[in-house]
């Protein structure tokens, strides 16, 4: 598969497309997002947040996806994310049938206007995503877990207690604090493995205890070992 992704219109969101040919593709890795996915052979689809990695998308014809910012998309689809944690499911089973027609029939417009999936996708759904702002404690905790924060440290700054940032999270993100930590450090690591640091060096610097911790981490979360991700990762 051959894989693109570029920023959305929308600030904070990327749009991709997949289209056949070339090597398989490394799986898709938790990140704590959400996307909106279509494709030939299944239409339009949902893919909740992972706490696992994911094959990448199989099958025939092309795929095209809006992926929201971590924290942004229950507000935006109006489903808690926590309902959709590691599933792919149809958009029926999410949204209204007539919100499901109107992103449809605007999609297929798109398309045989000659617009390309990326394009088409993002175009007809734009209009649809009207929800409200994210939870500002959804933030807060998305902040803490990138700056590999202690939960009880946003706690303190957000005047959250640590049981409602759970709930918070748990609509936002469909885990917990920390696994969100977890998938965080996970992507702060890809860039080093990605440049070919040292796995010891990479431990340190993505914030892991040690190279066996970074080893468990990777194993549970990607079902490899790190070196067997990098190779994964080079195609």
């Amino acid at each position: 598969m051959t894989f693109r992704e570029r920023p959305a219109r929308r600030p904070g969101g990327w749009i991709w497309v997949s289209t056949p040919g070339g090597s398989a593709r490394a799986p898709v890795l938790p990140d704590g997002c959400m996307d909106l996915l279509w494709s030939e052979e299944h239409g339009l689809r949902l893919a909740g947040p992972d706490t696992r990695a994911q094959p990448a998308g199989a099958g025939r014809g092309r795929w095209a996806g809006y992926r929201f910012a971590p924290g942004t998309a229950p507000a935006l689809l109006g489903v808690p994310a926590r309902a959709l944690r590691d599933l792919r499911v149809p958009l029926a089973e999410v949204w209204p049938a007539a919100r499901v027609r109107h992103l449809h029939d605007a999609l297929t417009s798109a398309l045989a206007d000659g617009a390309p999936p990326g394009r088409a996708l993002e175009t007809a759904a734009l209009p649809l995503l009207t929800g409200t702002p994210p939870d500002p404690l959804a933030l807060a905790l998305l902040a803490g877990a990138r700056a590999a924060r202690p939960l009880t440290a946003t706690a303190r700054a957000s005047g959250a207690s640590p049981r409602r940032l759970h709930r918070v999270a748990l609509t936002a993100f469909g885990y917990g604090p920390r696994t969100l930590n977890r998938v965080l450090r996970l992507q702060r690591a890809l860039p080093l493995l990605d440049a070919g640091t040292p796995l010891a060096a990479l431990a340190a610097e993505a914030g892991y205890a040690d190279q066996p911790h970074l080893t468990r981490e990777c194993r549970a979360l990607t079902g490899l070992t790190p070196r067997e991700l990098r190779a994964a990762r080079k195609g």
